[in-house]
Formats: C-alpha cells, sequence, structure tokens
C-alpha cells in the first residue's frame, strides 16, 4: 500500500463533480433548480452542440450579491440550510452546496448577476475552478449562467458523453419535467437557435400539458385533487385510452421535485389494474404536497431524484386510491344500446335452453350465410352422433326452440352440459390439417362469433383464430420481404401528421434508413412534426397515428444502436396492429386464402405473442361432451 497523502483542491473538486455533473442536463439541472429557488418567473434555457459547448441559463430571480460570488463557488456553500437540522424541513430544489463548484471544476464559467437592490451588476469568470476575474458591469436584474466547454480539462469524462442530439434530447425531457411541476414559470427552451418549449406561466397545468404533448392528450385528461391529512394529490391522469410501452408518460412531484419512486409508480400502475391491458403505462401529471416534512428524506441521492418515506404504505395507498377512485367516477368506456332482454315470471326453475341457445331465426339480427353453416355443421355432428349411438337416445327438451337442419330431426340433445371444457391444442409437429395434401379436403364450415373459423377435417374439428392467424401472416411476410430487400409502398390520402416529442423525433432519425428499407415515405413537416406520406403495402392497417407512435415507442427498450435483424423483429411484431381484428366477417375466400398461406410459414402455430393459432377437438372429445360417450 502507498503512502497516504491530502489531494489537493483541484483534484478534489473534480472528483466532486463526477458526483454532480454527469453530462450536459446534470448542468442545466442544477442551474435551473437555483433559479427556480432565487424566485424566477422566466427562465430561458439554451444550448447549442447539445450543451457540451454552450448553456446559458438566463433568469429574473434575486440575484447575488458581488461579496457573496466568490463563496458561491466554493465547495458546501449554500444559501438554502445553515445546519444538519434544517435537512428535515428543507423545501428548495437545490441545497447541497456543490453544484457552482462541481460546474466551474469541469468547464469554463461565465457569470454575470444583479440584485434589485443594486445599481450595476457583477461579472465573474471561472474556468477550471479557478477565479479568472471579477468585475462591475451593467446588467438586467437576475442571473446569468453562460458554461463553455464542458469537460475540456477532463477528455476521459468527455468521451463518455452521448451525441450531441441525444444530450439536447436529454435537456428537453428535463425541461419538461421542471415545467410540468412549475406552471407558474415561463419556461423557454432553446437548442440550436431554434424554440423547442415555451409555456406561458399562467399556472395552469393543463396549458402546459398542451404545450408538451399536444392536444389530443390534453383533451383526455382526468383532474385529480384529494387531500388527506398532511397530504395532498392534485394534477391531471390521462384515460385508460392514453397508453404506452414504457413509463415515459408517468410524471409526478414530490413538493416540486421531480423524482422516480417505485412506491409512487406501483401505486399509480396498480391504481389503473382492471382498466388498463398489462404492460401498458398511462400518462400521468401528480404533484404530491407533503406537509410533514419529517415523513421524507431528500438526501438520499446526489441528483436529488430519489426520495425516501418514513412511511411507505401510506404514501402507496394514498396514490392508489386517488387514482382508482378518479377512474371509477367516470364513465370511460362508449355507451352502447342493447334491446331489453324478455321478461319472464321467476320460478326458481334453470333457463330453459332456448336462452342459452337459440337459432338464427328466432333472433332479431338477420341470418347470414355463416350462421346457416354454422347450423349445419351442428345438425350434421348431431346426425353422425345419433347413428353411432342410436342405442342410447337421449331426450331433446321440446321446448329448446332448436331448428334442426331435415336430416335431423330424430337428432336430440342434453339439456345439462357440463362447463369448463378444455379444447386440445393442435401438436406443432402434427402437420395434417396445414399441408397441401389436406388442404383439398379441408370443409371450411363457417365463421364463429366473427372471430373463429371452424375447420372440419378427418375426425377433428379445428379452430382457427383469425387475428391470431393473421398476425402469424403478416410477420413472417414482413421478416421476409425485409430479408429479400422486396419493398412496395402504398400511399396514404391524406398523410398522416406524426407530432412527435424529443425523444420520439431522436429515435425515428436513429432508425430513419430502416424505415425508409420497410417502404414508409416519412417527410419533415415543421417543427418536431412528421408527414407519412407512404407506408409498406403489406401492412396497410399500420396507418394509424397511435400504432405508429407505439411503433417508435417500441426502440426505445432497445439499448445502444442495434443491427437491422433486431430492429427487423421489432417492426414485424407490430405487425398484430396491422392484422384483421376479431368480430371482423371475413369471406370464405379469404379464410381459405389465409388457411392457405399458413401452409407455407415455419410456424403457423403460434402468433409473435406466443398465443396459439389454431387448436382442435377431436369427434371422440364431442362425443363426451354431449354423453354419447360415458
Amino acid at each position: 500500500m502507498g503512502r497516504i497523502a491530502v489531494l489537493d483542491q483541484q483534484t478534489i473538486d473534480k472528483i466532486a463533480a463526477g458526483e454532480v455533473v454527469e453530462r450536459p442536463a446534470s448542468v442545466v439541472k442544477e442551474l435551473v433548480e437555483n433559479a427556480v429557488d432565487a424566485g424566477a418567473s422566466q427562465i430561458t434555457v439554451e444550448i447549442r452542440e447539445g450543451g457540451i459547448g454552450f448553456i446559458r441559463i438566463t433568469d429574473n430571480g434575486g440575484g447575488i450579491e458581488k461579496e457573496d460570488i466568490p463563496l458561491a463557488f466554493l465547495r458546501h456553500s449554500t444559501s438554502k440550510i445553515r445546519s444538519a437540522e434544517d435537512l428535515a424541513g428543507v423545501s428548495s430544489l437545490g441545497f447541497r452546496g456543490e453544484a457552482l463548484s462541481s460546474i466551474s471544476a469541469v468547464s469554463m464559467v461565465e457569470l454575470i448577476t444583479k440584485t434589485r437592490e443594486s445599481t450595476l451588476g457583477s461579472r465573474c469568470c471561472v474556468e477550471g475552478g479557478v477565479q479568472k476575474s471579477l468585475e462591475e458591469i451593467g446588467a438586467p436584474d437576475g442571473t446569468t449562467f453562460i458554461v463553455r466547454n464542458l469537460f475540456y480539462n477532463t477528455p476521459a469524462r468527455k468521451k463518455f458523453l452521448r451525441t450531441e442530439m441525444t444530450e439536447a434530447a436529454a435537456v428537453h425531457e428535463l425541461m419538461t419535467h421542471l415545467a410540468l411541476s412549475h406552471p407558474e414559470i415561463c419556461f423557454k427552451v432553446m437548442i440550436n437557435q431554434q424554440m423547442k418549449l415555451q409555456t406561458a406561466g399562467n399556472g395552469s397545468l393543463k396549458d402546459v400539458i398542451y404545450h408538451i404533448y399536444g392536444r389530443d392528450i390534453a383533451m383526455r385528461l382526468i383532474d385529480v385533487n384529494q387531500e388527506k391529512g398532511s397530504l395532498c394529490i392534485s394534477g391531471f391522469i390521462g384515460k385508460p385510452e392514453i397508453s404506452r410501452g414504457n413509463r415515459s408518460y408517468e410524471n409526478y412531484f414530490v413538493n416540486g421535485r421531480y423524482v422516480k419512486s417505485k412506491i409512487i409508480a406501483k401505486g399509480i400502475e396498480d391504481g389503473y389494474k382492471t382498466f388498463m391491458m398489462q404492460h401498458r403505462y398511462p400518462f400521468v401529471c401528480l404533484n404530491i404536497k407533503i406537509e410533514d416534512k419529517t415523513m421524507l428524506d431528500v438526501n438520499v441521492h446526489p441528483a436529488k431524484l430519489e426520495l425516501r418515506f418514513s412511511n411507505q404504505n401510506l404514501i402507496y395507498d394514498m396514490v392508489q386510491e386517488t387514482v382508482r377512485d378518479a377512474l371509477s367516477g367516470r364513465e370511460l368506456i362508449p355507451e352502447v344500446t342493447f334491446h331489453e332482454p324478455e321478461k319472464r315470471q321467476e320460478t326458481g326453475e334453470k333457463p330453459p335452453l332456448e336462452k342459452m341457445w337459440k337459432a338464427p331465426e328466432q333472433t332479431k339480427t338477420p341470418v347470414t350465410p355463416q350462421d346457416k353453416n354454422l347450423e349445419y355443421f351442428m345438425a350434421q355432428m348431431r346426425r353422425r352422433v345419433e347413428e353411432r349411438h342410436r342405442q342410447k337416445p337421449q331426450i331433446l327438451q321440446e321446448d329448446s326452440g332448436y331448428q334442426a337442419a331435415p336430416e335431423a330431426k330424430d337428432a336430440t340433445i342434453q339439456e345439462s352440459r357440463p362447463s369448463g371444457e378444455r379444447a386440445e391444442q393442435l401438436e406443432l409437429f402434427d402437420g395434417q390439417l396445414l399441408s397441401r395434401e389436406a388442404a383439398v379436403r379441408h370443409v371450411i364450415i363457417g365463421q364463429l362469433f366473427d372471430t373463429y373459423w371452424l375447420v372440419q377435417y378427418a375426425d377433428k374439428l379445428y379452430i382457427i383464430d383469425q387475428h391470431a392467424a393473421h398476425e402469424r401472416v403478416l410477420y413472417e411476410r414482413l421478416i421476409r420481404s425485409l430479408k429479400e430487400q422486396s419493398f412496395q409502398s402504398q400511399l396514404l390520402a391524406p398523410p398522416i401528421v406524426l407530432n412527435l416529442s424529443m425523444q420520439e423525433e431522436q429515435l425515428y432519425l436513429k432508425y430513419q434508413r430502416y424505415f425508409a428499407d420497410m417502404g414508409f415515405e416519412i417527410e419533415e413537416f415543421g417543427d418536431q412534426a412528421y408527414a407519412v406520406r407512404a407506408v409498406p403495402s403489406n401492412l396497410p392497417g399500420i396507418a394509424k397515428n397511435d400504432i405508429l407512435t407505439e411503433l417508435l415507442d417500441s426502440l426505445s427498450d432497445i439499448p445502444g444502436t442495434i443491427g437491422s435483424e433486431s430492429l427487423l423483429d421489432k417492426v414485424a411484431s407490430m405487425s398484430c396492429k396491422a392484422a384483421v381484428k376479431g368480430h371482423h366477417r371475413m369471406s370464405s375466400a379469404e379464410a381459405r386464402a389465409l388457411i392457405d398461406e399458413l401452409m407455407t410459414l415455419e410456424n403457423p402455430y403460434h402468433c409473435p405473442h406466443g398465443r396459439p393459432t389454431i387448436i382442435s377437438m377431436t369427434k371422440h372429445e364431442l362425443e363426451k361432451k354431449f354423453k354419447r360417450i360415458v
């Protein structure tokens, strides 16, 4: 072990800077939070080269006295607290006293500031932690920080920064959080001399949401305002239809501070449970105010992104109940009107069979060819069962109302049918149904519930989920065309205009070439807006605003830069969005074409998400269910 020595001040400052200044967004965060704490009502952020080359933060806050400027750049100097006891009740965003010292240690900093009471302002320049000048200067009230050449004296740190666009996106995301948590402040964000964010500062959170996320989300918000003891939760949550594949739309603030908390996130997501599909995440913008400062510890993370609660269960319960109550108190589904059910006297008897199974002729809906095919199929099954087990006739309830085909007049059925039947899944290597030899012997019976196709082959009944089957067909069709570089585009009239966030725009530009390869034609359409003028011809159903946005969201889960193969799989898995849905009537010719194409696939038995496309039930199983076999 070497001799122990005390480090010099510059080395100490650079080590400390490593804890506070991770990237340009870290610099912006510390300086903007100081501006908020200084009482500013207007804050402007300007960056160039992703903030690596230039950052300017201007505010109209209280300013810094000239004699305090040298102290401001020293470590552990702060105006927010005076003793350890103050940590328990700290309400400001910044308090550690390391921001200016850490930033100036790894960059060239220029400070221009003036208090309202002063006639002249002051200008101070610090490079690498060393003060170069301090002079009086004419200046407006408030403070301006200019940070140049970040990490110029620590090149090892600089090479770990991301691209300029990525760093700029991180700054933009940070500023959206600050704007949402402080709607009373007018924020302006300029990136490479272009205005990327501007809020009115009128105190309206809904206006800020509108400016950041757009009209579609602002129109689908539910107001939240609930108070319980020392806790108060206010803000907005989105209707369940506003959902994303990641948590990027979950914004929550504790006493005005943007934080990440597993407890709060779980409370939000559990509140949405039963209202939203699994693996989907909601839009929320909640401000949680905790009057009792002893309930939380803010001094647990260098960047102050995490908090520790003394009573986690209380926080979780409050968040979960608030979200659930807001959702439960509103009608969140389209109104559907049903025909009034027929009234009958309560006799305590079991409902007659016609209530459960009524022939098409007795319903108010028109009889379709599929209905007749299904009726004929059931009559045929019962006729065959009757012929085989004529020695064990069953009693057909006389008032059943079921109209059998002529050849099935003597067929019988038992009223009490067992529940919980489980169809046998087609084995992967069975292959008989989906072979060209078997295709000529397929008997397509019809469509059930506008979702499932019934196919008879040999002594089995096959049930095909048209949506899952179409998903698989589209998935492999797209993968094949992408690998073979054979693309065709289908023009859209009018084009779809996507208003992207900075992160979504970054994802699109990162994979722009691959989108073009797949047959998308996308061009710029204004500030962070893109017009989709054409989509792949074999995925016409993907031409929807929400589906295209979800496609971009799915790419955010991919770490780093990926190859085309991984991206192809991501995009192809979105084929389900373009697949024919359940409750969609298909003609027999369309069903035949779908089944024929299934035969050509490597794995026709599962959709891209693992659900089965085909299940089967043997004739023997049917006979057992009808009690023909005991």
